[in-house]
């Protein structure tokens, strides 16, 4: 699987089935030739013209639970950028 295709899916919880959004970026290792993690952009907080963003979501490669053909499951429910989205939503 190419980078490429990996950005058109979607990222999912596996504890509550939230999507996260798609993949934005990826942290690589460059001295060791492994990814990190992956970078989700977080979500608008607000419904104006000039909307603001949340900062982007780190989810550390090892919380990658399976990669599907159409979705990435990962385990996000305890990363502290997660928390404070899914209460920004509420």
């Amino acid at each position: 699987m190419r980078i490429s295709e990996l950005r058109l899916l979607d990222i999912v919880n596996i504890k509550d089935g939230r999507r996260l959004g798609p993949i934005k970026d990826l942290d690589l290792d460059l001295e060791r030739g492994s990814i990190k993690g992956i970078v989700v952009q977080g979500a608008s907080r607000s419904w104006g013209f000039f909307g603001g963003r949340t900062e982007d979501i780190l989810v550390p490669w090892e919380r990658v639970k399976k990669i599907g053909v159409d979705v990435i499951l990962v385990d996000a429910t305890d990363l502290p950028e997660f928390n404070s989205l899914v209460d920004d939503r509420r």
